[in-house]
């Protein structure tokens, strides 16, 4: 999950004199493992989509045949919440955990509980509006397929976002293995920064036009999720 200089320098098409300008100037999360530099992928895809930079989906693609669910099929079994109560941080998200079609077995105050921990070490407000609140271990939650649950604030709520903006819009990502977790991650950045899609959730539409933004922005993509 951790990544060198060089491996972000090839994700985001610049140097590796221009990253380590990056976290000088524009704050890129980097840790020190043994004298040198390290970037996780989760933190590299929330620090992209907050600079509306973009990352070579090629780094998030799965090795050999392993086939990954797509974005849609995990949005649609996640769903789309209008009109979700609360007036702060923690009231947003303990509305976004009470919405979520989480297995019986799943411990949901323990959910929240990460999520909180999360949002502490950092906002997860990435500009416009949208928040992405979701666990940093994606395997604590054991559920056996990705959920993405996107959650309609009936009021803008601030997150601390980036840009200062209230957030409106809350994407969570559920995922049972790291691999599903960055894939899905990855899916959501770049549907993200189409100007189409992003309207159309920016005018919080109804579930099915939002999906069928969601599998045309999808369609663009390879199959390991690679522009055409």
């Amino acid at each position: 999950m951790e990544l060198t200089v060089k491996d972000v320098a090839r994700a985001l098409s610049v140097s590796e004199e221009a990253v380590y300008r990056l976290v000088d100037e524009r704050g890129l999360p980097v840790q020190q493992v043994d004298g040198q530099l390290r970037v996780h992928k989760a933190e590299l895809l929330e620090w992209a989509n907050a600079q509306g930079l973009s990352v070579a989906s090629e780094l998030f693609a799965a090795p050999g045949a392993v086939v990954l669910p797509s974005l849609a099929e995990a949005l649609e079994a996640g769903g789309v919440v209008h009109g979700l109560a609360g007036g702060d941080t923690a009231a947003a998200l303990r509305g976004l955990v009470a919405a979520m079609p989480l297995p019986e077995e799943v411990d949901r105050e323990f959910l929240l509980s990460v999520l909180l921990a999360r949002e502490a070490l950092g906002s997860t407000g990435i500009g416009d509006g949208i928040a992405i609140p979701h666990p940093r271990n994606p395997i604590v939650l054991h559920v056996e397929r990705p959920l993405v649950t996107l959650c309609f604030l009936s009021r803008p709520v601030d997150f601390g976002a980036v840009d200062g903006r209230p957030v409106y819009a809350l994407f969570s990502l559920i995922s049972p293995t790291p691999k599903m977790h960055l894939h899905l991650l990855s899916r959501l950045a770049y549907a993200l920064r189409d100007p189409d899609c992003k309207a159309t959730i920016a005018r919080r539409a109804d579930a099915a036009t939002i999906l069928g933004e969601i599998r045309r922005v999808e369609a663009g993509l390879g199959s390991h999720g690679t522009a055409r």
